[in-house]
């Protein structure tokens, strides 16, 4: 297999999964947002919005306040984000192109109908008094996209290296999107005068529970009231639940041991991959919290970025 298919393989998914993340952000900081302010006075949802998607930096680059509107643009169709929505689908696009001969018709279908659809919500402007519809309806379709997608990778993509190197990809974004969705959490939005487990705590803590669709799994799993360490526990050491970090790891070890199996050797990815498995197969929620959840999130974020640049150097390039 050609390392340019490979490495288009793995960055288109890795966009797909981006966008997808971006309207489940951009939707959960809308409802923050959107509560009365007897309990929530801080203002720092869509600031929140920003770092858990990596563009903050960039964002301040061009705008020097945090404007709802703005971020909201900045996250969805502004060509100035290398990260926004419109860019990611675009860029998974061309990828998609540069292989098309490596994707199933049912992929390209996904891909191209996204990015055409995408190209009419960013060309007819809303009439006044309908952004707000406007906007709910590109981020549901932005998600059945991500659907869409990842069910015509799953239904009709061959098990070889195309198939890992996709499912890889997926699996790297999605967990860095959990880890950083966390960390913001406890970093950006409780501010230091709430206490943990108050009311806002509550809202906020949902919302994260909605940005990755975990509301019903959370009550299925623990069939109690929404706590913050059973919501890291869900997301972080439960392995059933697909979004957890732990989920994420497995589905990484297990195709990146079928491509050293199918290629007949193992490298860096594979080791570095079976070391941050086992820390999280051999970690507790208990010591998560003991040990702080931030520096447990930025260590394993770390360490993802390490995977992925291992996987760069040992097949991409």
């Amino acid at each position: 297999m050609l390392s340019r298919t490979a490495d288009s393989l793995f960055w288109l998914a890795r966009y797909m999964e981006r966008s997808d993340f971006l309207a489940r952000t951009v939707e959960a900081t809308q409802r923050l947002a959107a509560l009365p302010q007897a309990y929530n006075e801080t203002g720092s949802e869509w600031e929140g919005a920003l770092e858990s998607s990596g563009a903050v930096d960039a964002y301040h680059a061009k705008y020097p306040e945090t404007e709802p509107d703005r971020v909201v643009d900045f996250l969805t169709f502004d060509p100035d984000n290398p990260s926004s929505i419109r860019n990611c689908l675009e860029a998974a696009r061309t990828n998609a192109r540069s292989i098309r001969t490596a994707l199933t018709a049912e992929m390209w279908d996904a891909i191209n109908g996204a990015y055409l659809e995408m190209k009419r919500f960013e060309r007819d402007a809303p009439a006044k008094g309908e952004e707000r519809e406007r906007l709910s309806r590109f981020l549901e379709f932005v998600k059945q996209t991500s659907l869409h997608f990842d069910g015509a990778v799953i239904r009709t993509m061959l098990r070889d290296p195309s198939f890992w190197f996709c499912r890889i990809g997926l699996h790297i974004e999605r967990a860095d999107n959990t880890a950083r969705i966390l960390d913001v959490k406890y970093h950006v939005l409780l501010p230091e005068h709430e206490k943990v487990g108050g009311s806002l705590d509550y809202f906020q803590w949902t919302a994260i529970l909605r940005a990755v669709s975990a509301v019903t799994a959370y009550h299925w799993v623990y069939r109690a009231n929404i706590k913050p360490w059973l919501v890291a526990d869900l997301l972080i050491l439960r392995p059933e639940m697909p979004r957890s970090l732990i989920s994420c790891y497995d589905n990484i070890v297990r195709s990146l041991d079928s491509i050293a199996q199918a290629y007949g050797r193992q490298g860096a990815a594979q080791r570095l991959s079976h070391k941050t498995m086992a820390q999280l197969e051999n970690a507790s929620i208990e010591t998560v919290f003991q040990g702080g959840l931030h520096e447990f999130i930025t260590t394993f974020l770390d360490d993802n970025n390490q995977l992925g640049s291992a996987i760069v150097e040992q097949y991409l390039v």
